[in-house]
């Protein structure tokens, strides 16, 4: 790759920046959130379910002496049957000086991304508010969904996620 190729790569104005996801399945798709959100990753356990709570959160887990609040991306995205199985993980996430664990089909790897890898998200997206998404990735042949971990977790009805932890 030329200089001049290269400057124009790193001069990419979409928004996005470098930086580094962990990707994860939800159903047949693979999606992205920023590595640095990510505290750990643990196998599904049972929660303690709490009343009146959205189907969506599945309960709270005792994590070391900190309750943690586990949301089901996928019954939040709307993604159809939800089956726990022993590929089902949680990944407990640090967003807005709070603990909170997504349940996901699976985690794939972490990966890189160029600013120049990152486009648009279509308005096409009908299952997912396109306003918690940073964009779509595209590494080789794969196409990533990279969300906005933390604009989705501190959205309006995530809310109900600080009353669950309190």
């Amino acid at each position: 790759m030329s200089e001049a190729t290269l400057s124009e790569t790193h001069d990419n104005h979409s928004g996005a920046s470098t930086g580094e996801y962990l990707t994860f399945t939800l159903g047949q798709e693979e999606y992205g959130i920023d590595i640095l959100k990510v505290q750990e990753i643990r196998g599904y356990d049972a929660v303690t379910r709490i009343a009146n709570t959205p189907e969506f959160i599945k309960g709270v887990i005792n994590l070391r002496g900190t309750i943690v609040p586990i949301v089901d991306l996928r019954i939040r995205f709307h993604l159809g049957n939800v089956e726990y199985n022993d590929f089902t993980v949680v990944i407990i996430l640090n967003v807005s000086n709070r603990v909170v664990g997504i349940v996901v089909d699976g985690v794939s790897d972490v990966i890189t991304l160029q600013p120049g890898q990152i486009n648009a998200v279509p308005a096409l997206v009908s299952n997912i508010d396109t306003k918690y998404l940073v964009g779509l990735g595209t590494v080789a042949e794969r196409m990533l969904i990279l969300v906005n971990i933390e604009s989705l977790m501190t959205s309006q009805e995530m809310t109900l996620i600080d009353s669950v932890a309190a």
